[in-house]
């Protein structure tokens, strides 16, 4: 059973992503702003109790102001008082409590404390003091926890809000996503020709859009291309057929009139012709799906024109032409192919080249190993708006197809197909009577 493909949301997933950024961001804020008030509560603090131990080392250091621990009790209630958040032990070094107070305490009293010695001086005597201060930090706390809950709670507020806007914003965002997608659900094989409007479109989709529309153009192409290729195909096949069924319908009606040898051998003519447009498209079928050229060294391609020129010599004898070849050049090419390029080459220039005039067969190489394959002949100029279509499935220069018995209109169709299957392409010219045709191929 086919497993179902969940797809993921992209406005979720934005919507999710900005709600934790913006709980994390809003967290790391409200955490820096909680570290630095404990630091300052706790700097407070601190200072708070370094001012109460000067205080107190300077009551406790000279022991005649106070003989007794009367007198002791008495200063260090007069410095406690205001002071309901302090708590105050004093002992000697054997740990007798000279003085204690702890006003104010409960169950939940924080304190923080900070101990020290005095050396307390009597005249020559001298005792040391140990002093535990202690400050009430329950208050400051409170605060603390208080501080704490708030940042959290707009730390959370905060990122549902932005989630919401960011939510919001990003469905606004995508919305010309969607009218893009309408567009695109509007599009068919009846109307090709529409392309996407890109003129109200985000920056960022520019491309996307121009890259569709050039994709449409392709396509577009391709299947008007097809449906002539189609039609070309019907009207090519309907000739032969036509004729084989007419000259059968014929031999049955008379059949004391007909030559059954004649009949057979004009069958066999269109058989041979229908074999060969068969051939032709399978051939450029293959080339279309890519298949490349088998390369083999080739010494010279001079002498493959030669092979070539001896099978078209009663052809060029019957049209008064000759033929030279000029240049050569060597390097691995697929040959038998070259030889079929080479042939539907000559033949085209053998149908339209003036008589008594010269063909010639020209391979020049140039740069980056690559070699110009041509065929020269002199003729009526061809139209510069028919040369782009020279190379095109039955195309035909000439409208009264003339030689339409002999020529069905896929010899340069393959000449191109060959080119693209040695890495090149094919090439046409025609200026001053003189027509070249060939290709620019890849010689490895």
């Amino acid at each position: 059973m086919k497993a179902l493909i969940q797809h993921r949301s992209l406005r979720q997933r934005l919507s999710w992503w900005l709600a934790l950024q913006s709980f994390a961001g809003l967290c790391l804020v409200c955490l820096a702003v909680y570290l630095v008030t404990e630091f300052n509560f706790r700097d407070r603090q601190e200072e708070t109790l370094a001012q109460k131990e000067n205080v107190i080392r300077h009551l406790l250091a000279d022991g005649k102001e106070h003989r007794n621990s009367e007198d002791l009790a008495h200063k260090l209630d007069d410095f406690l008082v205001g002071h309901g958040d302090l708590s105050l032990e004093v002992t000697q070094a054997d740990g007798v409590v000279l003085y204690a107070h702890s006003r104010n305490q409960n169950a939940k009293t924080v304190w923080r404390q900070r101990q020290f010695e005095v050396e307390q001086v009597a005249g020559s005597a001298s005792k040391s003091l140990r002093v535990r201060l202690s400050l009430d930090i329950q208050t400051d706390n409170q605060l603390l926890h208080r501080l704490a809950v708030t940042l959290l709670v707009a730390a959370i507020g905060g990122a549902v809000v932005v989630s919401l806007g960011g939510f919001s914003l990003v469905n606004l965002g995508l919305a010309p996503v969607r009218r893009l997608a309408s567009q695109t659900r509007a599009l068919s094989a009846g109307n090709l020709h529409h392309r996407l409007d890109g003129g109200e479109q985000p920056l960022e989709l520019v491309p996307l859009i121009d890259q569709f529309n050039a994709l449409l153009a392709r396509i577009e192409k391709a299947y008007s291309q097809m449906e002539g290729f189609n039609a070309d195909v019907a009207h090519e096949l309907c000739t032969p057929l036509a004729t084989l069924i007419a000259n059968n319908e014929l031999a049955l009606r008379r059949p004391e009139q007909t030559d059954m040898r004649e009949v057979l051998a004009s069958n066999l003519e269109e058989l041979h012709r229908l074999t060969g447009i068969v051939n032709d498209m399978l051939f450029l079928s293959q080339a279309d799906r890519g298949v490349g050229a088998r390369r083999a060294p080739v010494a010279s391609l001079a002498a493959v024109a030669a092979d070539v020129l001896d099978y078209h010599e009663a052809a060029l004898a019957e049209a008064s032409l000759t033929a030279k070849v000029v240049g050569d050049a060597h390097g691995a090419f697929d040959a038998p192919l070259l030889r079929r390029a080479l042939s539907n080459l000559l033949g085209n220039a053998t149908r339209y080249a003036k008589n008594d005039s010269i063909v010639q067969i020209t391979f020049k190489p140039s740069d980056e190993d690559r070699v110009l394959i041509s065929v020269a002949n002199y003729g009526d100029t061809i139209d510069p708006e028919i040369l782009p279509h020279l190379f095109d499935r039955f195309f035909r220069g000439d409208p009264a197809r003339s030689h339409g018995q002999s020529n069905h209109g896929l010899g340069l169709a393959i000449v191109g197909a060959i080119a693209r299957m040695h890495q090149g392409e094919p090439v046409a010219w025609s200026e001053n009577g003189v027509t070249i045709v060939g290709m620019e191929i890849r010689a490895l």
